[in-house]
């Protein structure tokens, strides 16, 4: 069985004015046990030595995607998988998305973890197209997409929820008209054949799957949204066997979104 989750930590766990959350985000990450953690908003990872300090925590490898504009994300695996290849997909993203290829008894499984434009609809929309092209270069027929695409679902009525947000976050999910909600990043990806993971499991009702904010971890650009995904290819899709938000405890204070974790019938070669 194989157990991924992905997070955003909000700015490398660590504020610039608050406290540092790195013990509480390595609590969090030890008590769910993943076996491949996508995590992003990583700021200061890219320094030496504090990516590698993080992944031995938790008894994983890292794999991270560096950025010019925006912070970095990372893979971390933790053995006995192996990845066969990592990098970073070579796009201009706002943040950056890393890729890393492991063998499974089933084929080769590729993992994306992603964090799309913060700012513009149809900037992550661009984004979206670009990580459709890699998940179609993967190698098989196993992929998956896992991160905070800061857009929401195309099959869920948003307007109250967008409406409740401060007018200068409510910028972020509208289109050009002031009034439609953009939900065209994930709207595009699912229609690249990406099967939705927590939609598929039937996970329970609409606020079950919400993943930011959390309750004491900041967070006021957000009016209860689920902006965090895991999305597979239909090959991946059937072999799921539960996905859920993780919430309580450590993660109301640890970020402001909440992880995704999801189980898959997968082995390592």
């Amino acid at each position: 069985m194989l157990r991924v989750m992905t997070w955003n930590i909000r700015t490398g766990g660590r504020d610039r004015t608050g406290p540092d959350r790195r013990d509480l985000v390595c609590r969090v990450v030890t008590a769910q046990t993943p076996d491949v953690l996508a995590v992003q908003e990583l700021r200061g990872f890219d320094r030496p030595g504090v990516l590698a300090g993080f992944a031995d925590r938790l008894g994983m490898r890292p794999y991270l995607a560096r950025t010019c504009l925006g912070q970095p994300v990372a893979v971390l695996v933790r053995p006995p998988w192996r990845p066969s290849s990592a990098g970073p997909v070579r796009r201009p993203l706002h943040h950056a998305a890393q890729r890393v290829e492991l063998a499974t008894t089933a084929g080769p499984l590729t993992v994306l973890s992603a964090h799309l434009d913060p700012y513009t609809g149809l900037r992550r929309r661009i984004e979206a197209g670009w990580l459709a092209a890699a998940v179609r270069r993967a190698p098989g027929e196993l992929a998956l997409l896992a991160g905070d695409l800061n857009t929401l679902d195309p099959g869920t009525d948003h307007t109250e929820r967008v409406a409740r947000l401060p007018v200068a976050y409510r910028r972020r999910h509208l289109r050009r008209d002031g009034r439609t909600v953009d939900t065209r990043a994930v709207a595009r990806l699912l229609a690249a054949g990406l099967v939705d993971l927590w939609t598929h499991a039937a996970a329970g009702s609409v606020e079950a799957g919400l993943t930011a904010p959390t309750r004491h971890g900041g967070g006021v650009e957000f009016s209860g949204m689920r902006l965090d995904y895991l999305l597979g290819t239909p090959a991946l899709a059937a072999r799921l066997r539960d996905a859920h938000v993780v919430r309580g405890g450590d993660t109301e204070y640890a970020s402001d979104h909440y992880p995704v974790v999801a189980e898959l019938d997968l082995d390592p070669a």
